[in-house]
């Protein structure tokens, strides 16, 4: 089998629609890590399959799985193909936090038109000149997912305390660039290093180390789509050095920040790289 590892990335310049990533892998799997942000991922060619919340899921045949911020969750091919995505990941202007319990319990949404809206929406956002098209695509796709997820919607739980767990993500997202040791952030949050580590992960599903690796990486995206070279992102993300975020960035993303950064347009110009073109269905009326 032929080892395939392409990606396209870059971020327009649409309000709510932070990187647009297409990706055709044949052995790349993701291992358990975080976003800040929605992940909206549609499959044209194999099939993926996922553990969200402690759960597995997958992608059949015109599913659009939504995967929410801060919920951990890893990929993998579910052929011995492998797969070809098309991927949205969208800021929380787009969808609110009310949201994200509905979309843990039920994160692949079979619905050809939403699927159809999504793939349009691909198109529009991979062409120079089409903002407007790209905005209204975008502002139907929000429309879809809210009217899915809406009944879902429950009444607020009340507020329970905060927790180690909680004072631990906190802490981390403070200190995501200098980070933090294990001793410091146990005498900053009053709590056994064992005991916080344990908290962490029953709470989240995810390692403290793995949290935070997972949002240097997502910080490191968004510096490499702004065209800054990838070893003064190093230090921008919190890394030792560039070795060090080539490292980790390559195990999560499935490529070195190098050849990501290589696949983002240069300003005024298409998206460029390994990118799907629309299918069929993509290019039907809305």
């Amino acid at each position: 089998m032929v080892v395939r590892q392409e990606v396209s990335a870059w971020r327009p310049q649409i309000p709510g629609v932070v990187e647009v990533f297409h990706a055709h892998f044949t052995e790349h799997a993701y291992p358990m890590h975080v976003h800040d942000v929605w992940t909206l991922l549609i499959v044209d060619d194999g099939a993926v399959r996922y553990d969200l919340n402690r759960r597995e899921h997958g992608t059949p045949h015109d599913t659009v799985s939504l995967l929410p911020p801060q919920v951990p969750h890893n990929g993998s091919s579910a052929t011995s193909e492998g797969f070809r995505k098309r991927v949205l990941y969208l800021d929380l202007t787009q969808l609110d936090e009310r949201f994200i319990g509905p979309a843990v319990d039920d994160p692949d949404m079979n619905d050809p038109l939403l699927r159809r809206r999504v793939g349009q929406l691909h198109a529009a956002l991979s062409r120079r000149g089409d903002e407007l098209e790209a905005e209204s695509r975008l502002a139907l796709v929000g429309e879809r997912l809210r009217s899915r997820l809406r009944p879902r919607l429950v009444a607020d739980a009340p507020v329970a305390g905060r927790g180690v767990a909680q004072s631990l993500r906190e802490l981390l997202d403070e200190r995501l660039l200098h980070g933090v040791s294990l001793d410091e952030a146990s005498k900053l949050v009053h709590a056994h290093p064992t005991h916080l580590v344990r908290a962490f992960t029953a709470a989240f599903g995810i390692a403290p180390h793995q949290y935070m690796m997972a949002r240097r990486i997502d910080r490191a995206r968004r510096l490499l789509l702004d065209g800054r070279p990838p070893a003064e992102v190093a230090a921008a993300a919190g890394f030792y050095d560039q070795s060090h975020l080539t490292r980790h960035f390559k195990r999560l993303v499935g490529i070195t920040p190098g050849r990501y950064a290589s696949r983002v347009p240069s300003p005024g110009r298409g998206a460029v790289g390994a990118k799907p073109s629309a299918t069929r269905r993509d290019r039907a009326p809305a």
